[in-house]
């Protein structure tokens, strides 16, 4: 008996052994998720951290809570802070949370794109990216200098991701031939989604292709456009005439309330903005230089739905209707759809021609 055992016992482990790997493998090749976990970078932990960090701010505001530190700079209780204008001004600082947890995502999903296609293929184009909006993410951590404002958590969560963007930039910095390839890429008439625009050429080669990376193009340039707004309204005036007629009260009406809300209101005004500029950074890059592929479309149509998502829905849940100051988010999010619709038989149709 002891011998029997002692003689299959091998048998037994290699046979555990091949289920194993026969399993893993099978898990590589069925989950792009999976095989991207097994080999997690420094970027990797990036984007995880800032989907974390978006789908926290998405779920407390959600469920009604605030900070424990928000709390303790306004010397207010929950109560007290949801009482306020009926409830208006709670409601206000959740709509500007919402919308900045789903710019987070977004941003953190085309991150995750980012490490595992063209920064592994050491695409020149994808480190710039990369560098560019780290400097406006990052950097728009600074703009509570204008507010005077300094959230706390917000600053941790800056020290622990920055080195790991750093270590990122570091391990994927392309060769010096090819730190400036980028520059004749962007110039180069067949990789512009607008070359001959002025020219009536451009309606005769007008191909689905084209005309889905120009609406996406023209999005990705609304985004940063309204993103940079909205952080300079955040650091300077706070509110747009739209905001004070949803509060009905002034900005003198806060400050007398407590002088601290409209630093308080003014910083999340400032974090949004700056987002909302990072994502169409991102989207700009990503459209007008990145190969088309299936998973491009999949990764760039899931992170800007959650992103135009979240920044819509949130409005009428908390009563603020105003069609003047959603007509952008509305528009944005049409052309967006129109430009993901049009191209997503093209841009799968390359990789599989590819």
């Amino acid at each position: 008996m002891n011998a029997s055992a002692v003689s299959h016992k091998p048998l037994f482990n290699r046979s555990k052994q091949r289920e194993q790997r026969e399993t893993f493998l099978l898990l590589n090749e069925a989950s792009p998720a999976f095989n991207y976990l097994t080999h997690l970078t420094s970027l990797g932990l990036v984007s995880f951290g800032l989907i974390v960090s978006g789908s926290f701010a998405i779920i407390q505001s959600a469920t009604g809570h605030f900070l424990p530190h928000d709390l303790r700079y306004l010397s207010m209780d929950p109560y007290q802070l949801c009482g306020l204008a009926q409830g208006r001004v709670a409601g206000f600082m959740f709509h500007d949370r919402v919308s900045f947890g789903g710019a987070l995502i977004a941003i953190g999903l085309l991150y995750l794109w980012l490490d595992s296609n063209p920064l592994k293929s050491c695409e020149a184009w994808a480190w710039w990216t990369l560098l560019i909006t780290g400097l406006a993410g990052f950097g728009s951590f600074l703009a509570y200098l204008g507010y005077g404002y300094l959230d706390h958590l917000h600053a941790l969560a800056t020290l622990v991701l920055l080195p790991l963007y750093i270590a990122a930039l570091i391990r994927y910095r392309p060769s010096p031939s090819h730190l400036l390839s980028p520059l004749s890429q962007l110039t180069a008439r067949h990789a512009r989604p607008f070359h001959d625009l002025t020219h009536l050429t451009y309606l005769s080669h007008l191909t689905p292709l084209r005309l889905g990376r120009s609406l996406l193009v023209v999005t990705a340039l609304g985004l940063i456009l309204g993103g940079a707004t909205i952080m300079l309204i955040g650091m300077t005036c706070v509110f747009v005439p739209q905001d004070l007629g949803y509060l009905k009260l002034g900005a003198s009406d806060l400050l007398a309330i407590n002088r601290r809300l409209l630093p308080l209101i003014a910083h999340d005004r400032a974090g949004f903005g700056g987002a909302i500029a990072t994502c169409g950074l991102l989207l700009f890059s990503i459209t007008w230089f990145a190969r088309p592929s299936r998973n491009l479309w999949r990764t760039v149509t899931l992170a800007c739905a959650i992103g135009f998502a979240t920044a819509i829905v949130v409005h009428p849940l908390i009563g603020y209707n105003d069609p003047s100051h959603l007509a952008p988010a509305y528009l944005g999010a049409i052309l967006f759809a129109a430009g993901a619709i049009v191209c997503h038989k093209p841009m799968c149709r390359e990789e599989t021609l590819s």
